[in-house]
C-alpha cells in the first residue's frame, strides 16, 4: 500500500547525506561558520533520519492505515520543523565567507524553507485522508507522491547551493554535520 511513499521517503534520507567532500584544514573562517551551522543542525539531522526510519518501518510492514497515518503525519511534521530549524541555523550563522555568500545563504535557507512548507503541507494532507478505508487511504498516499517529491527538491536545492559554494569540505569536517544511521526499529 505504501510502496510509492516509501520510495519518495528514501529520497529524504539520501538528501541529508548529499554534502560531499573530505574534511581538511581549510579556511578557518569557513570552518568557524560551518561549526555554527553544524552544531545547530546535528539534532535536526538526527530527527529527520529517525523520522525516515520510522516511515520506512511502517511502509515495509503490513501496518494498518491508522498506524501509517499516525507515523507519517508525525514524521512529516518532524521534517517540517527540522528544515525550519536548519534554515534558521543558516541565517543565524550569518553570511558565509565565500564569494556571493549572501545570495548562497538566501538560496540555501530558502530551499530549506520550501522543504519545511512542503512537508507541513503533506502532513496536513495525510491527516485529512480517510484511514478507515484502506483502499482510499492507499490511493490518497499514492497521490501525495508528487508533493513529497517537491518537498524533497527543496532540501536538495538547499544542499546543492551549499555544495556549489565550496563550503562542503568545511561542513563535512564538522562532527555536527555527520549523520549516524539510527538503529533499526520494529
Amino acid at each position: 500500500m505504501n510502496k510509492k511513499l516509501a520510495a519518495a521517503v528514501s529520497g529524504c534520507a539520501a538528501l541529508v547525506l548529499v554534502l560531499s567532500g573530505c574534511g581538511d584544514d581549510g579556511d578557518e573562517k569557513a570552518n568557524a561558520w560551518a561549526k555554527k551551522v553544524c552544531d545547530e543542525w546535528q539534532p535536526q539531522l538526527d530527527k529527520v533520519e529517525k523520522a525516515n526510519a520510522e516511515m520506512k518501518r511502517v511502509s515495509s510492514q503490513d501496518s494498518k492505515s491508522d498506524e501509517v497515518q499516525k507515523v507519517d503525519s508525525a514524521a512529516f511534521q518532524t521534517q517540517a520543523d527540522a528544515y525550519t530549524a536548519m534554515a534558521k541555523a543558516l541565517r543565524d550563522a550569518g553570511v558565509p565567507p565565500v564569494k556571493d555568500g549572501q545570495s548562497m545563504l538566501d538560496a540555501s535557507a530558502g530551499g530549506f524553507d520550501t522543504a519545511a512548507k512542503g512537508y507541513a503541507d503533506v502532513k496536513t494532507k495525510i491527516d485529512a485522508l480517510d484511514a478507515k478505508d484502506p483502499a482510499k487511504f492507499a490511493d490518497g498516499l499514492e497521490a501525495l507522491g508528487g508533493d513529497i517529491e517537491a518537498a524533497n527538491q527543496g532540501s536538495k536545492s538547499a544542499f546543492d547551493e551549499l555544495n556549489k559554494s565550496g563550503l562542503a569540505k568545511a561542513l563535512n569536517a564538522q562532527k555536527g554535520c555527520k549523520v549516524a544511521s539510527p538503529a533499526p526499529t520494529g
